[in-house]
């Protein structure tokens, strides 16, 4: 067995982290979403091809509702890297968010064109905190 931890391994298919803290995830910073439902919405329509993570807070508050797509060890041989997107308050993005990820995600293939609305680059500091340097 190897001296890897399991976090040290590349994930064999996209992880979709879900910022659900102080800011994103509330009715009071985006009051017109159902956020539970969106999060429900994402887990059945990626179940078996994605791992699905609700997390606190990404220090990216001000982009409420922040969601980063971590690419597969496919999508990673391949050169792919974290994306993040904010401002996900919207059921489309959602979808354009599923399809892409379903279609193989970062690395594996081009996000539609109109998720670019959506990308950020965080500081530094907080991707690190999500170990996507």
């Amino acid at each position: 067995m190897s001296g890897r931890s399991r976090r040290d391994r590349p994930a064999t298919r996209c992880t979709v982290t879900v910022c659900r803290g102080c800011c994103c995830g509330t009715a009071a910073k985006v009051p017109r979403l159902d956020h539970e439902a969106q999060l429900t919405e994402l887990r059945t329509a990626l179940a078996g091809v994605a791992t699905i993570r609700r997390t606190d807070c990404l220090d990216a508050c001000e982009r409420a509702n922040v969601i980063v797509i971590q690419p597969s060890a496919e999508g990673r041989r391949a050169g792919g890297r974290p994306v993040w997107l904010g401002q996900v308050n919207d059921p489309d993005a959602a979808a354009d968010i599923t399809a892409w990820v379903r279609d193989g995600g970062p690395g594996v293939i081009e996000p539609p064109g109109v998720l670019d609305l959506y990308a950020f680059r965080p500081s530094r500091r907080v991707r690190a905190e999500l170990h996507d340097e």
